[in-house]
């Protein structure tokens, strides 16, 4: 499916702008001598009496520079183990609205890539110890107490909501509002050898969702500044003398038994045969803080079982798709090996490195015999090593995969970087390489990349390259890219979505507030996307307006009309449907909508429809969430999409269900129910996770898929894992 211009061109957007800066400031105490913090979220044990209050947050919605219309109030208490955060969150006049029990939900990418705070009201602490002004630890909590962690990494331009800490938070609503506390142990958080009085980068965000209300301590401007903005941070003073555990390591052991049924079908009339396999396992991961801030991560016999099974896709292009990574060792510091280009709701262009290339084939798991990595700070640069061997599955060798990357910092937020990828077996190699930088030009970033790939064999050895600018403001904004891709460009350990490329995306952008009928803000979109070959042959463009609305309320609505054109040099199968080698006009028109997240009913749309091909291909979907309590969330979830072209016509519809059940802020059922009618095949995926003690799990998974060309109920494969693992700290 052709992706509007105007999207894909809003993944230039980085962190703009270098302003004069003057950091707010607050102090951190030790917990008072005879007194301690019971975490309960009331903020009522003696020791908070104590503790510095910070305040003055401002908003950056709807009324930017102005004083928070609900106060909030920080305090900050240490001791020889965790730094502990108190939160006293005053909303009266307006609804406390927490919907959320369940861990990481509190927060998502939102339209642009970047962080964005969901259905609830919540309060969001950023940390960044190194003082790098780069790199962040973010955490989260709501009324309900539920729990958000994440990795910000040059200044957001990387956001790992997936990145999972070992803290705890616990919160209360109140006559006032709500209040919550944050315990954070030492042993979780990376920061500087020594004795301690460097300050500490701190800031607060805070959402008030009935009103959308968005406010920060520091960093709160719309022009060059934002939660992300780790460099606008304000200062944590007070962090002396800070505990240095004696080996700093973990060690998580894990077990797991399981069992396996797969059907294969003899025929019509008759019964499937089936094959069943069980299994008993065992292994562990182990984390070292080799020094202050560069930790060392080693796994052996490593298993996934608990990993959430990927949302079906249909192909409606004649590229590969893309689906993210979901495994917890792979997520941990993955922004350290970014290299490359990603776009939106697009595969992406060039990636030098892609984890999914480790340990899954097309035609299922390859076991990961076991990896280690090293990542972190070494003065002023950020290092990543990671090596990782699988074994021998699917006609493929025992497989080696390294990947080395290493950034120096450059100015207030820039760096220049180099990375190195490899994969090699014994039958083949692929060895990958480049350089790249993200620079600063007054309030215009300038993002750059060079790489060479060289392959075993004929062919694989070529080049790619990336230049971009862009400038984001409140009022205005512009973005240029020009990315290239060799014909003989493979990355092996990467992720290329097509070759012989030069593309180049511009856009422009003004952001008017009217002030009418509610509406708080208008992006205003205009830009063009060009496709060519190497010779500079044009094989897609496409040009036109987005429009993007956003009420106070919460509701949005975006809007495209794309006119274009495309050439074919070969024919590729749609589907069913052969499309020969042609040109052809295109137009493409599409919209995205939702209602407030902020209700307990949110209702979701988005479609596009493309002429193309001498016909026409759609896509049309909708999606509705009820949440009528924080124990209870239910998403059902339709797609449409109905290719009609000249050499066939055919539907290929999407359904899910997806059930989230709550029982604590430690215990959690969700179960995901998907029906795929291209290939006429349900799957349903049912997880069970106890959270037996902060940093350790206990998973049970149930994984069962149907259908064949046959019969939708048909048996294909079953599967059930039981996984216990056990965090141990010395």
């Amino acid at each position: 499916m052709r992706i509007p211009f105007l999207v894909m061109a809003l993944s230039v957007a980085g962190p703009v702008g270098a302003q004069v800066y003057d950091p707010p400031a607050t102090r951190a105490i030790p917990v008072p001598e005879g007194t301690s913090i019971t975490l309960d979220g009331s903020l009522d044990d003696p020791a908070w009496d104590a503790a510095p209050v910070t305040s003055g947050l401002r908003q950056r919605e709807p009324d930017v520079g102005e004083p928070s219309a609900y106060p909030t109030e920080v305090r900050v208490l240490y001791d020889e183990t965790a730094l502990y955060i108190g939160i006293r969150a005053e909303q009266q006049g307006e609804p406390v609205i927490g919907r959320v029990l369940r861990r990481d939900r509190l927060m998502e990418a939102g339209f642009d890539g970047r962080p964005v705070f969901t259905g609830d009201d919540a309060v969001v602490v950023l940390l960044d110890p190194f003082h790098d002004h780069r790199n962040a630890f973010m955490f989260a909590t709501n009324p309900n107490g539920a729990e958000l962690d994440a990795l910000l990494t040059d200044e957001g331009r990387e956001f790992n909501l997936d990145w999972r800490g070992v803290w705890e938070a616990r919160a209360e609503r109140t006559p006032y509002g709500w209040s919550a506390e944050l315990a954070i142990p030492f042993r979780t958080l990376r920061y500087p050898s020594g004795a301690g009085g460097e300050p500490w980068g701190l800031n607060v965000a805070r959402v008030v969702r009935g009103s959308n209300e968005e406010s920060l301590w520091s960093s709160y401007l719309r022009e060059n500044e934002g939660m992300t903005r780790v460099s606008r941070a304000g200062h944590l003073l007070g962090l002396d003398r800070l505990p240095r555990a004696g080996l700093n390591l973990e060690v998580k052991p894990f077990v797991l038994a399981g069992a396996t049924r797969e059907d294969t079908l003899l025929g019509r009339p008759g019964s499937p045969a089936a094959h069943t396999a069980t299994e008993l396992d065992a292994g562990f991961d182990v984390k070292w803080e080799v020094r202050p801030g560069l930790t060392l991560d080693l796994t052996a016999n490593t298993d996934f079982a608990q990993v959430e099974a990927d949302a079906e896709q249909v192909n409606l292009t004649r590229f590969s798709l893309f689906f993210p990574e979901k495994r917890d060792f792979f997520l941990e510091n993955a922004g350290v090996f970014e290299f490359g280009f990603r776009g939106f709701f697009e595969p992406p262009p060039f990636l030098l490195f892609f984890s999914r290339r480790i340990g899954i084939h097309e035609e299922g798991e390859v076991p990961v015999l076991g990896g280690a990595r090293l990542t972190g700070r070494l003065g002023r640069q950020t290092v990543g090593f990671m090596n990782v061997t699988t074994d021998a599955a699917f006609g493929v060798p025992r497989t080696n995969f390294a990947v080395a990357r290493v950034k120096r910092d450059v100015g207030q937020a820039g760096y220049i970087g180099a990375m190195v990828t490899d994969r090699r077996n014994a039958d083949t190699w692929n060895t990958a390489g480049g350089l790249d930088a993200s620079l600063w030009a007054g309030p215009v970033n300038v993002q750059a990349l060079y790489a060479r790939t060289e392959t075993s064999g004929a062919g694989g050895d070529d080049h790619a390259w990336r230049v971009g600018l862009d400038y984001t403001g409140d009022r205005y904004g512009f973005g240029f890219n020009n990315i290239g891709v060799g014909p003989e460009a493979t990355a092996e350990a990467g992720f290329i979505t097509r070759t012989d490329l030069i593309r180049t995306d511009l856009f422009g952008r003004v952001t008017p507030r009217p002030d009418v009928l509610g509406i708080r803000k208008i992006d205003a979109y205009l830009g063009v996307n060009v496709f060519t070959d190497m010779t500079g042959r044009v094989e897609d463009l496409y040009v036109g307006p987005l429009l993007a609305t956003e009420w106070s309320s919460g509701e949005s609505l975006s809007v495209f009309v794309n006119p274009g054109f495309t050439r074919l040099d070969e024919p590729f199968d749609l589907g069913d449907v052969t499309v020969p080698p042609g040109e052809w006009n295109a137009m493409n028109l599409g919209w995205f909508a939702s209602t407030s997240a902020s209700r307990a009913v949110v209702l979701g749309s988005s479609g596009t429809w493309q002429s193309i091909y001498g016909g026409t291909i759609g896509s049309y979907g909708a999606t509705l969430t009820v949440a009528p309590d924080p124990h209870v969330t239910t998403t059902l979830g339709y797609t449409r999409n109905r290719v009609a072209l000249p050499g066939g016509a055919f539907d290929a519809d999407l359904a899910s269900l997806r059930l989230d059940l709550s029982f604590s802020t430690r215990a959690f059922l969700s179960a995901l129910v998907q029906y795929n009618q291209l290939d006429n095949q349900l799957s349903a995926n049912v997880r069970f996770n106890l959270i037996h003690s902060p940093g350790s799990d206990l998973y049970v998974v149930i994984d069962e898929r149907r259908g064949s060309a046959l019969d939708l109920w048909d048996p294909a494969d079953r599967g059930v894992a039981l996984k216990v693992t056990w965090l141990q700290r010395f």
